[in-house]
């Protein structure tokens, strides 16, 4: 096994320029990844490599391995684990990187800054009594789903690549290791808010929320109260978010604070998952026994999340403590109503709808109350729905459905093109997910989790490499889990 290095690393294109490590020191520590005894490349994202301004053509595959498994260091890299706290299932929790080492932050070729992120990459001082490594299903179960979110048009992180190790994890089982690199505009939590409230140090929190700023929200700065636009700036991302999620029938699954990024990205996908069939109160976590992450509880744990994110910007919303919680409580006020307009809006395309009506959300709802009843299939239901063909399931609702659809000056042909860019063909079905990873994991064999990520690719296009990806689940599925793999 060679060296670590930062000379003659395999992928030329690579500009580091690591502003978090200037912030103070109490945000991170630096370390470098374990070695591991005999990396191989076993996803590579190409089409990521080229947003990236990364050469991916004239790579070689062994000397990649090394880089994506954290034995070869790029040059320019200041490799660290980052701390931050978080309330996991509401209980407050000291964390951090405890398997996960951010290489630095590279610049794209517009000037994007990416964090460029090593997960499973061994232990650190955050590691508590955990290995710092990570499985390889669930480092390709996270790519899968995020390239699928990608897609889908909702803001997440992205898997840039998976590299195997060699060497095996214990969970209840050996399992074969592996390292995922992730992209994301940066790993900014709230439960970093949460850690910088911690320190009991205006200095220290200032710093976070002054650098925070000026990444993602820079059009704030030099404003009135820059903190609380900030605050209200974090609240519309979130709000917008959640309802994107909503839209399609996606489950995070373990909505702590220390999974909710600051940036508005998705982040973290532990035990997530998609609806088939309808039912708002749909939980796939295995850990998520009382419904705390359940599908429709999704906006309220938002919400919930975002008050603490507020509690700890209240030294910077005003010197005066009780004149900051006001201004902490209006702000959260504006969550409700913003995601009820972010959700509608994009339930009047999934319809079909170019105008807004006020009798709109009640229309949403009945087809809603109507799939709960019939147990009908989410993602199929919406691509189904067509103004000329009765929905038989209801057909009091389709009649009232194209009633109002008349009032609009579009033709059918209008609304089905509207109806198409907005709802997919194809979701990753849980059951062809564990499909390929079974294929991937157990046999050697990519060739099913290729042909999955062909087909959510462009999950909104008809095509033949869709065949057999729309189908619900078997009988017999019901009662699906995910799990964190931790």
């Amino acid at each position: 096994m060679n060296p670590k290095s930062t000379k003659d690393f395999p992928m030329a294109g690579w500009h580091f320029d690591n502003s978090y490590a200037q912030l103070p020191e109490v945000y991170f520590t630096r370390v470098q990844p374990g070695s591991v005894r005999l990396p191989k490349l076993v996803l590579f994202n190409s089409s990521l490599a080229e947003n990236l301004g990364l050469p991916w053509k004239d790579m070689d595959l062994s000397e990649a391995a090394f880089l994506f498994s954290g034995n070869t260091i790029p040059e320019g890299a200041d490799p660290m684990a980052q701390a931050y706290a978080g309330h996991q299932f509401g209980h407050f929790t000291v964390l951090g990187d405890g398997r996960a080492i951010l290489l630095g932050e590279h610049l794209g070729p517009d000037g994007k800054r990416w964090d460029i992120q090593l997960k499973g990459s061994g232990r650190t001082s955050y590691s508590r009594r955990g290995d710092g490594r990570a499985a390889l299903g669930p480092m390709l179960r996270e790519y899968i789903i995020s390239e699928a979110v990608y897609a889908l048009g909702i803001p997440t992180t992205r898997s840039l690549a998976v590299a195997s190790t060699g060497e095996p994890v214990l969970r209840e089982e050996e399992l074969p290791g592996s390292v995922l690199t992730r992209v994301a505009a940066s790993h900014i939590r709230v439960g970093t808010f949460e850690y910088a409230a911690m320190q009991q140090s205006s200095e220290i929190l200032r710093a976070l929320a002054d650098y925070t700023m000026h990444r993602h929200y820079p059009d704030l700065l030099g404003g009135a109260n820059p903190y609380r636009s900030f605050l209200e700036a974090v609240i519309e991302r979130q709000a917008s978010l959640v309802a994107k999620w909503l839209l399609v029938g996606f489950i995070h699954g373990v909505m702590n604070t220390d999974n909710m990024a600051i940036s508005g990205e998705t982040i973290d996908y532990g035990p997530c998952a998609f609806l088939d069939v309808y039912d708002p109160a749909t939980v796939f976590s295995s850990i998520d026994r009382n419904g705390r992450y359940a599908y429709a509880n999704q906006p309220g744990i938002v919400h919930w999340n975002l008050a603490r994110f507020a509690e700890c910007l209240l030294p910077l919303l005003d010197s005066d403590e009780g004149r900051a919680i006001e201004v902490a409580k209006e702000s959260l006020a504006l969550f409700p109503s913003l995601f009820q307009q972010y959700r509608l809006a994009g339930m009047r395309a999934k319809l079909g709808l170019f105008t807004e009506e006020p009798g709109d959300l009640a229309l949403v709802e009945s087809l809603l109350h109507a799939m709960n009843r019939n147990r009908s299939d989410y993602t199929n239901t919406f691509r189904d729905l067509d103004p000329e063909r009765v929905w038989t399931t209801d057909a009091a609702w389709h009649s009232e459905w194209v009633t109002r659809l008349r009032r609009q000056e579009k033709t059918i042909d209008d609304v089905r093109r509207l109806m198409r860019l907005n709802n997919p063909v194809v979701i990753p079905r849980n059951f062809k997910v564990e499909e390929a990873l079974v294929a991937a994991v157990s046999a050697g064999n990519n060739d099913p989790l290729n042909r999955l990520l062909a087909a959510l690719a462009k999950p909104f296009e008809d095509g033949a490499e869709k065949q057999g990806y729309q189908e619900p689940p078997p009988e017999g599925s019901e009662g699906y889990q995910t799990f964190c793999g931790t």
